[in-house]
């Protein structure tokens, strides 16, 4: 169980890193942008270590103390959730 909850979060930590970017290219060009709500429910979903690593990377959100919470807060209930279910595998 343990090796697909992994390669889920790793594969949502990818799709959260390329939606931050994809925003911060639009917001560089004045184009429409993708939603706060998108890019930190994407967090939440398992997309923590994308977030906070895109957030370093493109400098983008870094200006928004909720951001850090929220992927900071994300990252934990992830870890928290592999330990146990690491736990329930042995």
């Amino acid at each position: 169980m343990i090796p697909y909850f992994l390669l889920y979060i790793a594969l949502l930590s990818f799709i959260t890193l390329v939606v931050y970017g994809i925003d911060k290219a639009r917001a560089r060009r004045g184009l429409w942008r993708i939603s706060e709500r998108t890019l930190l429910t994407l967090s939440l979903l398992g997309g923590a270590v994308g977030g906070l690593i895109a957030m370093q990377l493109f400098r983008h959100k870094t200006r928004h103390w909720y951001f850090y919470a929220v992927n900071i807060f994300a990252l934990m209930l992830h870890a928290g959730a592999a330990y146990l279910l690491h736990l329930a595998a042995s």
